[in-house]
């Protein structure tokens, strides 16, 4: 016996399809929703839905998508999966480090099962939390994920929703959390919503069409439906976090918002499974009351991600000043965000051409509520040609950069590959199946960049399979040179990172940093330990306020010791303890 429910408010007559028969369902007690109860369905049933008559339809909710977006819906018995994570009570973010992986190009296979084959290589890099891409069933084969049509169900060529909770339950006998990508700002171009409902709304303008309809009429149940698929996530698949993508893009003008319900409803899971759980959302708004607590008058959420520290950071050491990067660069610019979350809070932005963002009270949110990264899925593929910093910095600056961000008192976050400074691109690749959306993607993006000086033939085609291709990691080269190096730099950040209390430390008000422009050097003051960092061509001696007493760390072993000074030579990154 299967229950089957759809909300379909303005539907007169709604079924269920199973290989051809047709089951009639009856409005339920709740208004708009219709309901059949099946006996002859069981697991792993393969159905669909018609209203008035029309076309079968797969499910909004489905569980299942076996044959692709388009394809009918398959029903998913979600207590049949033997769990032997009973002992886990989840990862908490304070003092991690996370480690954001794209399924698809992690391994040559791109499944979910082979990933779990490299999880040794994560546990002995010594991160603590795994954060996926979306694996929400989207268009093709391949793609970034933030196109999902399905947004209950896994992508198939990931290897469906049993590889998904075997890869979670891999990862916590490694004492791994698991962190999930999810998109609710917009559903991908061909998703069948608005057949069944008011899922989208014309009152408010995304990039991506319609708003998701969250505070016009018939909004409750659509935000009901992203709360509970975030619960899913949580619950059915023991996820221990999920990653709110673009938040500045939900168009919600009620009272209470989505994000702030949504935190609420977690809060009230994670009492009930008794172990941790957490939000954590990406903004363009740099706006702390994202992660200040509800009853302080913010939404609640874990933390976010701080764009500003990453841009701070790659300014510095490339020399990048085109577009937002404009606004970064300088030693004073990067001492301000090492120390005060946001480099706009509040101040004018030339890349904007207005003032931006708000002020964070470094006395009363703590710093692990902000995520900090060298490199991330966008800040890599949104690129021309989609270029990891290792292809074209020295490896010095990569370690220098590397760096700032696990002595950071900030939760730390590494893009795959980055952990060896591997120069594979990871560009940005698609499998759109609709030829319209296929070529208005592919042109889009060469336009895009036209417009930047790009000439088209340099920007790769997202529909070309090569693109997918070459965004997978090379597992050849962590045992190869200077990649060795880089990796093994990698490691012992990580592992200082966790034997010093004064790098997780997230209380902002007791970090301080000196710093020289023109000379171009910084340290960061941590308790009694020295971050610092000569991003010159030059050798710099550096003050340490206090008499050094060794070096815990250093890029170079050039890297001197003097008194209250340190010795650096060009392109060097040290820590020191006074």
């Amino acid at each position: 016996m299967t229950v089957f429910r759809v909300w379909t408010p303005e539907a007169a007559r709604a079924e269920v399809d199973i290989s051809g028969d047709r089951h009639p369902m009856t409005a339920d007690a709740v208004p708009g929703w219709w309901r059949a109860d099946v006996a002859a369905a069981d697991d792993g049933t393969d159905y669909a839905f018609r209203l008035d008559g029309g076309d079968p339809l797969p499910d909004p909710r489905s569980p299942w998508q076996p044959y692709g977006i388009n394809g009918v819906s398959r029903t998913y018995d979600h207590s049949a999966f033997t769990w032997t994570d009973w002992g886990w009570r989840g990862g908490p973010l304070h003092g991690s480090v996370i480690y954001e992986m794209h399924v698809g190009t992690f391994t040559p296979e791109g499944t979910l099962d082979a990933a779990i084959g490299r999880l040794g290589h994560l546990a002995d890099l010594g991160v603590d939390t795994v954060e996926l891409m979306p694996v929400a069933a989207f268009p093709g084969e391949h793609g970034w994920g933030y196109d999902g049509i399905h947004l209950w169900a896994v992508h198939e060529p990931y290897g469906g929703p049993g590889a998904l909770k075997r890869f979670v339950d891999a990862c916590h006998a490694r004492r791994l959390a698991v962190l999930l990508d999810v998109v609710y700002n917009h559903v991908g171009i061909g998703n069948r919503l608005g057949a069944f409902g008011p899922y989208f709304t014309e009152a408010h303008v995304t990039p991506w069409g319609p708003a998701v309809n969250l505070d016009q009429p018939g909004s409750d149940e659509v935000r009901a439906f992203l709360i509970e698929n975030a619960l899913m996530w949580l619950r059915d698949y023991h996820l221990d976090g999920l990653r709110l993508d673009a938040v500045h893009a939900l168009e919600d003008h009620r009272a209470l918002h989505l994000l702030e319900s949504l935190a609420s409803e977690v809060q009230a899971l994670a009492a009930r499974l008794n172990r941790d759980l957490v939000l954590i959302a990406e903004s363009d708004l740099n706006d702390p009351r994202l992660v200040t607590s509800r009853e302080a008058g913010g939404y609640g959420l874990t933390a976010q991600w701080s764009d500003d520290f990453h841009h701070a950071v790659h300014a510095a050491i490339t020399g990048e000043r085109q577009g937002y990067y404009g606004d970064f660069g300088s030693m004073s610019v990067l001492a301000h965000t090492m120390t005060r979350v946001f480099y706009h809070d509040g101040r004018w932005s030339a890349f904007r051409g207005r003032s931006h963002g708000r002020q964070v009270d470094i006395f009363r949110v703590p710093a692990h509520r902000f995520l900090c990264y060298l490199q991330n899925h966008d800040q890599i593929g949104n690129r021309a040609t989609g270029d990891r910093i290792a292809a074209g910095l020295a490896p010095d600056l990569v370690k220098a950069g590397a760096g700032l961000v696990l002595t950071a008192p900030y939760t730390p976050m590494l893009f795959m590959g980055e952990e060896w400074g591997a120069d594979t691109p990871w560009q940005y690749f698609t499998d759109h199946v609709d030829p319209w959306l296929a070529d208005t993607v592919a042109r889009g993006r060469r336009e895009e960049f036209a417009a930047h000086g790009w000439a088209a033939t340099d920007v790769p085609d997202p529909q070309d399979p090569a693109t997918f291709a070459r965004s997978k990691l090379d597992w050849s080269q962590p045992c190869e040179k200077p990649h060795q190096d880089i990796l093994a730099w990698y490691r012992e950040l990580i592992a200082l990172r966790r034997s010093r209390p004064e790098l997780t430390d997230p209380r902002l008000d007791r970090v301080r940093a000196d710093h020289d422009d023109q000379d171009r050097w910084i340290v960061v003051h941590r308790g009694r330990l020295r971050i610092a960092a000569n991003l010159s061509q030059s050798p710099q001696r550096l003050p340490l306020g206090a008499r050094g007493t060794g070096v815990l760390a250093a890029s170079s072993p050039d890297v001197k010791l003097d008194g209250d000074t340190v010795a650096m030579p060009p392109a060097t990154f040290a820590v020191i303890e006074v």
